[in-house]
């Protein structure tokens, strides 16, 4: 169970990413583009968003960081740019915590299965913290 830190850029993540390895004597980061996820007809992926950073995540000092880009659109407001990721193997727990974090709230993305999650959701509550809900699968791969 853990609850990681998630940083979004403005087109440059793969940049911070780079230099954050650079910085902290880490390997090179396995990074996931827009443009690898599986396409979608109702939703075509605009050209300058398939080299930008969909995902990446770097293990900094028994923290894990996770970080995106913003995709093409979408708003960025530079100190907004972070939310917290609630990342457990219980889908009860994840439920729970999202179902009470929701009150007074705003739901990004209702909890639902993705191409990288059999559960995920985000949501804004009612302090305007933004969070993210991922069901660990166990596999650590993202």
């Amino acid at each position: 169970m853990s609850v990681d830190v998630y940083l979004n850029f403005n087109g440059n993540c793969r940049e911070a990413v780079q230099f954050y390895a650079q910085v902290f004597g880490l390997e090179e980061p396995k990074i996931m583009t827009f443009g690898e996820t599986p396409p979608s007809p109702e939703y075509p992926l605009p050209e300058e968003a398939k080299n930008m950073i969909m995902h990446a995540r770097l293990n900094i000092y028994g923290s894990r960081v996770m970080f995106s880009d913003v995709f093409p659109g979408m708003p960025f407001v530079l100190g907004n740019n972070i939310s917290l990721a609630v990342v457990i193997e219980s889908k009860e727990e994840l439920q729970s915590a999202f179902d009470k974090l929701q009150v007074s709230g705003t739901v990004g993305m209702e909890l639902q299965e993705t191409f990288w999650s059999k559960c995920y959701g985000s949501l804004t509550d009612k302090f305007g913290v933004q969070w993210q809900f991922n069901l660990d699968s166990g596999e650590g791969e993202f």
